[in-house]
């Protein structure tokens, strides 16, 4: 066997569309390689081309796939970088905001600046022996659920093929052209038309969705049954901050709906106290902005070995609260429906008795705050 790098990112450099065809051109020639690849290769320009129009034309856009960009996008809203993140197709790397100040407008900050004084003071009244900065970080996690999705304050870098950022492209336009007209959708909207006019010149029309008759997938189109077996399919209301930690987990496919009426995440170290009152009435003033706290209807839907390597990363005192318990209730609801199915329920048990520090085979190399058994008792 040899194996040799035909092409490589390089940093600084914009492959042009043209080349990105050309290079998709000779890809799709290996599917009916008469001679050898060096022969393909220097292949005659007009060659090359019949063979990339054919492809546009035919749909097998799959070829389109093997050149890739690595984008930058400073000032892109939350929303935006989640439903791309749904896509599943993609590597990123994204500002934090549950570990970093965002810049957001006059009312958010006003609000999201006194939350993380009171989350302070709650949070070092529960855990005194937490260090400040460890305080800061946990306050600014919290006070995040209310700034807004559509926020220009994220700034991500997101690699994907060719192909890949042409149906983005038809999916937005798709979006824009035809979704019907909501508080939502219009904010939607205009951020996605900021997105296509940033855009560099890549866009082929040939190379677009219509074909697969595919669109964005974040965004529910029916309604779905509740199962648990071999797959499973379940539905709960989860904030979009917590959808966005989900959605790390590409192997699992993810949902949303809007509800008629609006409900957000309450953080538990004031859930049933005093300042509960206080948060929805602070972050329902924010409902026209469409807070990372705002909670929508997820399906959640995956394989169950999927679904237990979900557990291995959310059953954990590091990971988001919000998360980690829908992670614990699903896999309550999943040991429950499927108690007469010894092998599921057997597969699935060892993964239920607590943190992922308790899974077997399980080694973990980082210091932990809580522990394996106050990792799911926690507050914050």
């Amino acid at each position: 066997m040899k194996v040799k790098v035909m092409a490589s990112t390089k940093l600084g450099y914009v492959l042009p569309k043209e080349e990105a065809l050309n290079f998709s051109g000779k890809m799709a020639g290996i599917c009916y390689l008469p001679d050898t690849l060096e022969t393909l290769f220097a292949e005659a320009p007009e060659k090359t081309q019949r063979r990339v129009q054919g492809n546009l034309k035919s749909g097998h856009h799959s070829v389109f796939g093997h050149a890739t960009y690595s984008l930058s996008f400073e000032g892109i809203p939350k929303i935006l970088a989640m439903i791309l993140n749904n896509e599943k197709i993609y590597n990123t790397s994204e500002k934090s905001a549950r570990y970093t100040k965002m810049e957001t407008s006059e009312k958010e900050k006003e609000l999201y600046e006194k939350w993380i004084q009171i989350y302070k003071e709650v949070i070092s009244k529960e855990y005194p022996n937490f260090d400040e900065k460890k305080v800061q970080k946990l306050a600014q996690e919290n006070a995040r659920y209310l700034i807004s999705v559509f926020t220009p304050a994220t700034i991500m870098a997101h690699t994907v093929s060719f192909q890949q950022l042409n149906f983005i492209i038809s999916w937005f336009e798709d979006y824009i052209k035809n979704e019907p007209e909501t508080t939502f959708s219009k904010q939607l909207k205009q951020a996605m038309r900021e997105f296509l006019n940033a855009m560099p010149d890549l866009k082929v029309e040939e190379l677009n969705s219509e074909l697969k008759g595919t669109k964005l997938s974040l965004f529910a189109r029916r309604e779905r049954r509740e199962e648990f077996g071999e797959n499973y399919c379940t539905t709960y209301l989860a904030s979009f901050a917590q959808l966005a930690q989900a959605q790390r987990h590409r192997t699992l496919s993810y949902e949303i709906t809007l509800p008629e009426n609006s409900v957000y995440y309450i953080p538990k170290i004031i859930k049933n106290t005093e300042l509960e009152k206080e948060w929805i009435k602070d972050i329902s003033s924010l409902e026209e902005y469409y807070p990372q706290g705002m909670c929508v209807k997820v399906t959640e839907r995956g394989t169950v070995e999927n679904f237990v390597l979900k557990c291995t990363e959310r059953l954990c005192g590091a990971a988001q609260l919000e998360v980690m318990e829908q992670t614990k209730a699903t896999m309550d609801k999943y040991l429950e429906a499927v108690k007469d199915n010894d092998i599921i329920y057997n597969y699935l048990l060892p993964y239920s008795k607590g943190a992922r520090c308790t899974f077997p085979g399980w080694k973990c190399n980082s210091p932990c705050i809580f522990g394996g058994k106050n990792a799911m008792n926690r507050k914050i």
